[in-house]
């Protein structure tokens, strides 16, 4: 039996007015993701992938159409709810790993169970717990000044993985990274993937992009194609 779709995306449409133009950033979207799907969204600049990864995000909102997450309506969410969906039901991973320097890679992870109430020994115990997942047990204390790129990288993921969502967002995640660190983070998506995750990433990169199972690609706020490999 198919596994229901966590993300419904229907007829789908944000436009901005720049002046007196209307610019089309998504137009008609119709997409859905299940649980464990692994795929890219590729396209040129300007094709609308940040804003429909911000949108699947709940970090924006579409001007028209449908979008359902674990069968909620997100436009009937408030700001609150909203909130909580973000820190919750989804895992932001970013191209600038987003980390807070005066932080060991422990405190670092933890950020997002703190805004959860969550109490400071399972908060420790959690975060502790996902970067051995993400290989850096040994590497718990260290600031990320004293890490490698790709370390920083899955300091990222394992704060992405804290708070146990079921969607991890990647933006161009290998973006600053050299060719065999990209691969093992790829490598880690791929396991997450298995594991139950859903995985959408940004990326302008087709070996990056031939690591997952599905690449979508959009073109002037349009799917251009959406093919399982």
């Amino acid at each position: 039996m198919q596994s229901p779709a966590i993300i419904i995306m229907q007829s789908l449409c944000k436009f901005y007015t720049m002046g007196d133009q209307e610019v089309r950033a998504l137009d008609s979207i119709n997409l859905d993701f299940k649980h464990n799907d692994y795929a890219a969204i590729m396209g040129p600049s300007g094709s609308g992938k940040s804003t429909l990864m911000n949108i699947i995000g709940c970090l924006d909102t579409p001007t028209s159409g449908i979008y359902e997450l674990n069968g909620q309506h997100v436009a009937e969410m408030d700001e609150d709810e909203l909130a909580r969906i973000r820190n919750k039901e989804i895992g932001f991973v970013f191209q600038t790993f987003n980390l807070l320097p005066r932080l060991n890679c422990l405190r670092n992870v933890e950020l997002p169970l703190i805004y959860a109430g969550v109490p400071p020994e399972e908060r420790e115990q959690r975060a502790a717990e996902a970067l051995v997942k993400v290989g850096l047990g040994d590497r718990i204390t260290h600031k990320p000044a004293e890490l490698s790129g790709g370390q920083i990288q899955r300091v990222a993921i394992a704060r992405a993985l804290i708070n146990k969502p079921s969607i991890i967002l990647a933006d161009e995640p290998t973006g600053n990274l050299d060719t065999a660190t990209s691969h093992d983070i790829m490598d880690i998506f791929g396991a997450l993937s298995d594991a139950g995750n859903t995985i959408i990433l940004i990326t302008h990169e087709e070996d990056i992009a031939r690591y997952t199972r599905r690449v979508i690609r959009l073109r002037d706020g349009k799917i251009e194609s959406d093919h399982k490999q």
